[in-house]
């Protein structure tokens, strides 16, 4: 008799050797859990060397998937469930696993020469090493061979549906519905009936298996989760950009123009682009970074929309060309989904240490607005802003995303599309001066300078990189002249705070005096951590930036309202540096630069402690 156990979260982590399907597993297993109505945040986290041996360390690949009945605000910390699907998985895993948590292991693969490879001296699955643990070692491989074994594949072809048997049983012990799955299944593999059959056939034999057999005595059950009536769909961060920008392309009534060098993790951004050419989409995939950007700089200049995307050693690369996107004083869209390390570092995993390098990292005077993404969701939302801004104001404009919400999913509420906000781009029709001349500079109420298509008559006019004078655009060396404009193009970026949001304090009981500042990715983890603080009695404020240039309006006064003021970030403490800088406040970093969004739980048990020795004071 199976027990049915209710729990309000789980988190459940698949690993495995680069090959071994393990984020198509997870991610089935996430639409399954979409279908099934819980929140949900995942976590796909892929090796640093895409080349490295199988059966190593440096080429596991893992996905990590956290879901509830609850608001989910991150992919979680420990995994309460482990499916290890060799060795060097286990090895890379192990330490995460929530102490007394679910290990399920591929025993076939632990034998003594992959166990050697990785550093086992012993069979950790027999030799009591994980004896804190609830160890299910069972022959994945073994059994997924089997099913298949009428349908005549070869050993290799065969193995390989071993994680659809995880996921069969996976499905089994969650209590997944499993429709989804065998449609995704028919539907990928419908040009190789064969492969279709076998994976559809190690599937069901994985959710036979955890059904009848006594190894098994307790099957596990999450309620759904409330969440506002309408239709959801599960979407990464690099997905929700694209749509963004898409839909802010839409509601101004421009084409898009996309160009891009592929560069991880920002490639999907194009990627999910290059397929919606009916909806007024073009895409470039340039040969390198700076030809990129040259051709959206083109594209925005000859009246579309132009966008690029990419990460941080290509932002580096196309900074001359933001900076003559601040001179010509063109709508640009720049998007830098961040990675980990300088140079090539880990190209796979997160970090959000682009800040300085989005706020500063141009030669001379050009002040650029910059935008952060707090969720994979947010990603359509900040991306919509950013075409907002970049339109209105006539400037590039800087978009922060990293691969944490790059890769990470969540449910996404679809906007209704005519309820967004139109998006004027003012196109110059006309002369504007009274004498019938065109002049390219003169500026509206918020600084933005006129914005004319080339080849419409009568509004000729030049542009280019030579500063400009005042009004004319003609070239100009007068220093005074260049001081003017150098003063009013920092002036129309400072002067976007009048037309954003103020930000909001989260100080539920009014009596916090320790103000947490995020900004990014890290608001999951705050939000977490804060969420634990609080219901340990406890007070916290807590207070999250997506305007970084300008900050908004208000955020002076709300820093200077609060004894202590934390900046958690997955960087050296650039934005503590920032606000430390701009409002002369104590600002503390608190840095992780790990590779991994910061620890839930470490966060929430330092905040305690912070809040527990300022309320000593």
């Amino acid at each position: 008799m199976t027990d049915i156990t209710t729990l309000d979260h789980v988190i459940i982590r698949f690993a495995g050797d680069s090959g071994d399907g393990m984020q198509l597993t997870g991610n089935r297993f996430t639409h399954d859990t979409a279908v099934a109505g819980n929140d949900f945040s995942t976590l796909p986290n892929f090796p640093a060397e895409i080349r490295a041996p199988a059966g190593t360390v440096a080429g596991v690949s893992s996905f990590q998937l956290q879901f509830a009945d609850f608001d989910v605000q991150t992919p979680g910390d420990r995994p309460e469930v482990l499916v290890a699907m060799n060795p060097a998985a286990l090895r890379a895993n192990i330490e995460d696993l929530a102490p007394g948590g679910i290990l399920i292991a591929d025993s076939a693969d632990f034998t003594p020469r992959n166990l050697a490879k990785v550093g086992y001296a012993s069979d950790p699955l027999t030799d009591g090493s994980l004896d804190g643990f609830r160890v299910f070692a069972i022959d994945l491989s073994g059994q997924a061979v089997a099913s298949v074994t009428q349908l005549g594949l070869g050993r290799k072809e065969a193995i390989r549906t071993k994680n659809m048997y995880a996921l069969g049983l996976l499905d089994w012990m969650f209590d997944r519905p499993v429709e989804g799955t065998l449609a995704f299944l028919e539907k990928k593999f419908a040009s190789k009936p064969q492969m279709r059959d076998a994976n559809v056939a190690a599937f069901k034999a994985g959710y036979a298996f955890a059904e009848t057999t006594e190894l098994f005595a307790t099957r596990y059950k999450v309620a759904k989760a409330p969440v506002p009536p309408g239709t959801y769909r599960q979407i990464s961060g690099n997905r929700a950009l694209a749509y963004g920008l898409m839909a802010g392309a839409a509601k101004a009534g421009l084409s898009l123009f996309m160009g891009a060098y592929p560069i991880t993790p920002a490639s999907d951004v194009l990627h999910h682009l290059a397929v919606t050419k009916q909806h007024g989409v073009m895409t470039f995939q340039a040969e390198d970074e700076i030809a990129a950007i040259g051709a959206a700089l083109g594209a925005s200049f000859a009246g579309q929309l132009g966008v690029t995307a990419t990460s941080g050693p290509g932002m580096a690369l196309k900074a001359e060309t933001i900076g003559l996107a601040v001179m010509l004083e063109l709508p640009l869209v720049i998007v830098d989904v961040q990675r980990a390390g300088p140079a090539t570092g880990l190209p796979t995993k997160t970090e959000q240490a682009d800040l300085t390098q989005a706020l500063f990292g141009r030669h001379g005077e050009a002040p650029v607005p910059v935008i952060a993404a707090a969720s994979p969701g947010d990603c359509f939302n900040a991306a919509f802003e950013a075409v907002r801004i970049a339109i209105t104001y006539r400037t590039p404009v800087i978009l922060l995303s990293d691969g944490s919400l790059a890769n990470g999913a969540e449910p996404w509420l679809i906007p209704d599309v005519a309820s967004l906000p139109a998006i004027d781009p003012a196109f110059a029709t006309a002369p504007n001066r009274e004498d019938g001349a065109f002049w390219p500079y003169l500026r509206d109420e918020k600084l933005a300078r006129a914005w004319a298509i080339p080849g419409t008559p009568g509004l000729e006019h030049r542009i280019g990189g030579l500063e400009k004078a005042d009004g004319t655009g003609n070239v100009s060396y007068d220093p005074a002249n260049h001081e003017f404009m150098v003063n009013l193009r920092a002036a129309k970026v400072a002067g976007i705070a009048a037309d954003l949001p103020a930000a909001e304090v989260n100080d539920p009981s009014g009596a916090a005096r320790v103000l947490v500042v995020g900004w990014g990715s890290t608001y999951g983890p705050i939000a977490t951590a804060a969420r634990q603080v609080r219901n340990s009695g406890r007070h916290l404020a807590t207070v999250h930036l997506r305007n970084l240039n300008p900050l908004p309006s208000n955020l002076a006064e709300i820093l200077r309202g609060y004894d202590r003021i934390i900046v958690p970030e997955m960087n050296r403490g650039q934005l503590a540096m920032v606000l430390r800088s701009t409002y002369l406040v104590d600002a503390e970093s608190y840095s992780r630069v790990r590779g991994l969004p910061i620890s839930n739980a470490e966060l929430a048990a330092d905040l305690q402690a912070i809040v527990d020795e300022e309320s000593s004071r």
